[in-house]
C-alpha cells in the first residue's frame, strides 16, 4: 500500500464560558431527581382556581362523624396544590413578622453570596488545601445555626406546622364537594310499635 498522506485541517472555535450572576445560578436550578420533578409539576398542575378554594357556600358541616374521614382525604387530595401555597404563604408571613429571623436569613444568605463570588475568582484555599463550595456551604450552615437558634427558628418551625395543620384540616373537613352536594341522605324514621 502506498503511504498516503492525510491532512487534517479544521478551526475549532473556543468560547470562554460566561459568568453567571448569583440570581442566575439560582434562577436555573433544577430539581434532579426526577420523582421530585414529577411530584412538583403534578402539583402545580393541580391547583385548582382560588375562587372554587375559597367559595364560602360549599362550607357546611357534616350532618354526622361517618362520612367525615373520607371528605378530608378527598379534599386533601383534591386541593393538595393549594393547600402547598396556604403552607407557603403561613413560612412567609412568620418570616416577615419576625425581623431578627430576616436579619439572620438575610447574613446567612449574603454569605453564600460572598462565597460564589469568591469562587468564581479563584478557588478558596486553608493551610494548602482546597476547599469545596459545598464544605464552604456547609460551613456558613453551621456557622448560622446559633444564630437562627437565637431567632426562634425552632418556634417558627413548630408554629407554621401547627397553623398549617389547624387550616388545612378545618378546610378539608368543612368543604363540600358537588358529589356530596347532589347526594340524597337517607334518614330514618322512628317506627313505634305497639
Amino acid at each position: 500500500m502506498a503511504d498516503k498522506e492525510i491532512l487534517l485541517e479544521g478551526h475549532l472555535d473556543y468560547s470562554a464560558p460566561e459568568k453567571q450572576t448569583f440570581k442566575d445560578r439560582i434562577m436555573s436550578m433544577s430539581l434532579s431527581s426526577t420523582s421530585a420533578r414529577e411530584w412538583f409539576s403534578k402539583t402545580r398542575e393541580s391547583v385548582k382556581p382560588w375562587h372554587e378554594f375559597l367559595s364560602t357556600s360549599k362550607f357546611a358541616l357534616p350532618k354526622t362523624m361517618a362520612p367525615l374521614p373520607k371528605r378530608i382525604v378527598k379534599n386533601i387530595d383534591n386541593f393538595q396544590g393549594n393547600y402547598l401555597f396556604v403552607f407557603l404563604g403561613l413560612v412567609i408571613f412568620c418570616v416577615l413578622t419576625s425581623p431578627l429571623l430576616l436579619v439572620a436569613i438575610a447574613a446567612c444568605l449574603g454569605a453564600c453570596y460572598i462565597i460564589s463570588l469568591k469562587n468564581q475568582d479563584h478557588k478558596v484555599t486553608v493551610m494548602g488545601r482546597e476547599i469545596t463550595l459545598a464544605q464552604q456551604y456547609a460551613a456558613v450552615g453551621v456557622m448560622s445555626f446559633p444564630i437562627f437558634w437565637l431567632a426562634g427558628a425552632g418556634s417558627l418551625v413548630f408554629w407554621v406546622i401547627g397553623a398549617s395543620f389547624f387550616v388545612i384540616m378545618l378546610h378539608a373537613s368543612l368543604y363540600t364537594s358537588k358529589e356530596e352536594l347532589e347526594g340524597f341522605d337517607l334518614e330514618l324514621e322512628e317506627i313505634q310499635t305497639v
